[in-house]
């Protein structure tokens, strides 16, 4: 990727700050300045390349006054969430290659460890951030040295449990961990933040009398802890948060609560960080940041300029004119989420913190009594369907792929043991792209299948889409149904709520010598090659429960199969087609085509899948070099036809 040079006469500061060590040359009163330039500089290279915006917008300040004040690297800051962390990479030495984000062999979008020594800890999801800042600070101790540990986190992550598990643990261990916890509180999520939580900090950061109180306090006594005015300040201080924000939270899990302060002030920052950083022991530090800060069109739509493609910053993003855009998955998922609701009216809908991202956008405004967003508690949301279905409600959890990680204890033990009638629709599966490792889907078709009672599908276009969302809603016992980013080949919906039958397979094909069996996104590929090469094709439709009849007559007029899956091929609906001729006690050649045994990087899908051979080209020569025959067979076949 080729290097863009910063224009020295735009950015006089920042175009000579190539690390954190240079900023730090500079004097106090510069550190607005460098902040207004990487403001400026991030609208513009976001502007070029697309990217995660408005978070980053929201953390300039406050990314320039931490790289000041602390000595990083060897001073540890932890981001969380990823998305926010495009200031942290300019001031550390990507600057020139901001521009490349997201693309193939470009600046990664969320902070990695093999990237920069000063991305302390990979990180793609959210609330991870305080768990991982505890543990080098408690591994810090354990080594004697004084290294300071920051972790930041923001945009909703603290509205998950494992944040919480965090903060307990840190705030109660016997010996005091030196921890600092910056929570950038903006409001928002990619959404708006939802829950108790948010309504609490609500009433802390807007309370003005408790900080009058407490900035009158100090102007009076002084900020001296030992005096014993300032003692007797501090209990009432106490008594009085305590009658704003119910059980005074933070510090009763054991952190030093600050703040609020405004997060966009440089002053307040380097005066509170500056006091902070001296501390020992946990300490909490409450700013309050607006999502999309300083270019006012993010600010006024801080969900839609969450993340953007590239765009011109005079004008802002705007659509391309042009022919009717074809639907994607999640689109069809919307859509007909909206008309099972209306013909269902026991159907509820549950996102954690995905209603955009997963389509649920007009579901909540059509059904908003039937809408749950849960936050980013992704456990959460599976078990609360759990609970839905067992009074006889009928739940479907969109979620990404990559997400429902999370929450796979609560899968298997709270809904499949029990059998429970909840459906998973589930965006992202297989290569996701551009956002790298972290969002890959590509784990989910085994980590599904060997689950019992589990009904698990893969539609191969838009329509089949709608007709196995409308199959698993219908099927009595948990369901899963898997699909893509983006859009299809393009097959029109119908309006219908067709099921279809139940681990029943599709002939696209009837060819010779070799079946292909495709799964899912993976079938208009296996059918072009299935037509070049003169082979039969099978849209699988099913990974659980395969289509055992099909499969075993196959074998009978098939010299051999190859299985087709954007999925990694360990345990893969692949490896479900070999167990079952294994049991059927069938020895038959099988070339397993999918995903490698390897973490992807970012880029674009059609690059991944290529790299992956799982493109035409790639799928071809993969059955050539098994079956060099068919080769010659092919081209005998074109020139006779």
């Amino acid at each position: 990727m080729s290097s863009a040079s910063i224009d020295a006469s735009r950015y006089p500061r920042l175009s000579r700050i190539d690390s954190p060590a240079d900023l730090r040359q500079l004097p106090e009163s510069d550190v607005r300045a460098v902040a207004d330039e990487l403001r400026a500089f991030l609208i513009e290279s976001v502007g070029k390349s697309g990217g995660h915006f408005g978070a980053g917008l929201g953390v300039v300040e406050l990314t320039t006054v931490l790289h000041y004040l602390y000595d990083t690297p060897d001073d540890r800051i932890v981001w969380d969430v990823g998305h926010q962390c495009y200031p942290h990479k300019i001031l550390t030495g990507r600057r020139d290659r901001i521009h490349t984000v997201k693309q193939k062999d470009g600046v990664a979008p969320f902070p990695k460890r093999e990237e920069s020594e000063y991305d302390t800890f990979g990180v793609g999801h959210s609330s991870t951030s305080i768990s991982a800042a505890l543990g080098m600070a408690i591994a810090n101790a354990r080594a004697g040295n004084d290294r300071r540990v920051v972790a930041v986190i923001g945009d909703g992550a603290m509205t998950a449990g494992m944040a919480w598990e965090a903060l307990g643990h840190a705030g109660g261990m016997d010996e005091d961990p030196d921890l600092l916890v910056i929570l950038n509180d903006n409001r928002m999520s990619i959404s708006e933040a939802v829950g108790g939580l948010t309504k609490m900090l609500g009433r802390m950061s807007g309370n003005r009398t408790l900080n009058a109180i407490r900035e009158g306090g100090k102007k009076l006594l002084g900020d001296k802890k030992k005096s014993p005015p300032a003692r007797f300040v501090k209990r009432w201080e106490e008594h009085w948060k305590g009658m704003f924000v119910p059980s005074t939270l933070f510090e009763q899990m054991g952190f030093h609560y600050t703040g609020p302060i405004d997060g966009h002030d440089t002053d307040a920052l380097l005066a509170t960080l500056k006091t902070l950083r001296g501390l020992k022991g946990p300490q909490l530090l409450h700013v309050i940041t607006t999502k999309g800060k300083g270019y006012e069109l993010a600010e006024g739509d801080q969900i839609g300029y969450h993340a953007v493609s590239p765009f011109d910053p005079e004008k802002g993003v705007v659509s391309k004119p042009g022919a009717a855009k074809k639907p994607t998955y999640t689109d069809v998922f919307g859509d007909w989420l909206c008309d099972m609701a209306a013909a269902d009216p026991k159907l509820l809908g549950i996102t954690p913190a995905m209603r955009e991202g997963s389509g649920l956008v007009r579901f909540s405004q059509e059904y908003p009594q039937r809408y749950f967003d849960v936050a980013i508690a992704e456990q959460h949301a599976v078990t609360l369907a759990a609970g839905m279905a067992c009074e006889g409600d009928k739940p479907v959890v969109a979620i990404y792929s990559t997400f429902l990680q999370r929450a796979y204890d609560q899968l298997v033990h709270d809904v499949a043991i029990q059998n429970l009638d909840v459906l998973f629709a589930i965006d992202r599966g297989g290569v996701v792209g551009p956002d790298g490792a972290t969002h890959a889907g590509n784990l989910d078709l085994s980590y599904l299948r060997c689950v019992p009672n589990m009904l698990v599908m893969a539609p191969a276009d838009e329509n089949e889409c709608r007709q196995m969302l409308s199959t698993g809603f219908r099927h009595e016992g948990p369901a899963a149904v898997r699909y893509p980013r983006g859009t299809g080949p393009g097959v029109a919906v119908r309006p219908t709520l067709d099921t279809l039958p139940v681990g029943k397979a599709e002939i696209r094909r009837q060819g010779a010598r070799l079946a292909l069996l495709a799964f899912g996104a993976l079938v208009p590929a296996a059918q072009q090659v299935g037509e070049e090469l003169g082979l039969s094709v099978v849209n699988m439709r099913f990974v659980k429960p395969l289509d055992r009849a099909l499969i075993l007559e196959l074998a009978k007029t098939h010299e051999g199969f190859v299985t087709l899956e954007d999925n990694v091929v360990a345990g893969g609906a692949g490896s479900g087609v070999a167990e079952l001729l294994a049991d059927a006690g069938i020895a038959l050649p099988i070339l397993h085509l999918g995903l490698p045994d390897a973490f992807q990087h970012h880029a674009s899908r059609e690059d991944l899948l290529a790299e992956a051979g799982l493109d035409v080209a790639g799928i071809r020569a993969a059955v050539l070099r098994r079956w060099p025959r068919l080769a010659a067979q092919a081209t005998d076949a074109a020139r006779s036809a």
